[in-house]
């Protein structure tokens, strides 16, 4: 836990220490439980624990801190919906929800992108760092790619 004025406190020096290091196009992965973290860090990103917590109550945290990117569409993209699951009537998770109402409360006005699994572990292989959490809902994990903070912003 971090104790420091106007920083959630839910957020572990190692990712405080990761949004400070991204730059501008850097991206990180907030992963759900059955994310394979572990292996996809094998290939470069940072592996960060955050196990207790869920993607949803980390992305509120994160978005108080970090900009997203405004200069490329799919700034933010989650895992799409396998055919199978689709197949059992699985089509928009409910979670999604909660990320479109967290990230439109920053002013974020588009639309979830949305990557095939296998692409989304392609693409997490390339991410700055991964964050392993304890969320249980089935497609919780996102990309969040990081933006700029404009001069007049750093007031």
């Amino acid at each position: 836990m971090v104790v420091l004025k106007g920083i959630p406190s839910l957020l572990s020096p190692e990712l405080l220490f990761a949004l400070a290091k991204m730059g501008h196009g850097d991206e990180i992965v907030l992963a759900d439980a059955n994310f394979p973290t572990s292996s996809i860090c094998r290939c470069g990103p940072v592996e960060i624990r955050a196990d207790g917590l869920s993607v949803p109550q980390l992305l509120e945290s994160i978005l108080k801190l970090l900009p997203l990117d405004t200069y490329e569409p799919n700034s933010v993209m989650v895992m799409d919906v396998v055919e199978s699951d689709k197949a059992k009537g699985l089509q928009t998770p409910e979670v999604w929800q909660t990320f479109r109402s967290l990230l439109s409360q920053t002013g974020f006005r588009e639309d979830l992108g949305k990557m095939e699994r296998f692409a989304f572990y392609e693409q997490a292989k390339k991410a700055f760092a991964v964050v392993a959490t304890g969320e249980t809902a089935l497609y919780g994990n996102i990309i969040l790619r990081k933006g700029v903070i404009a001069p007049q912003e750093e007031h």
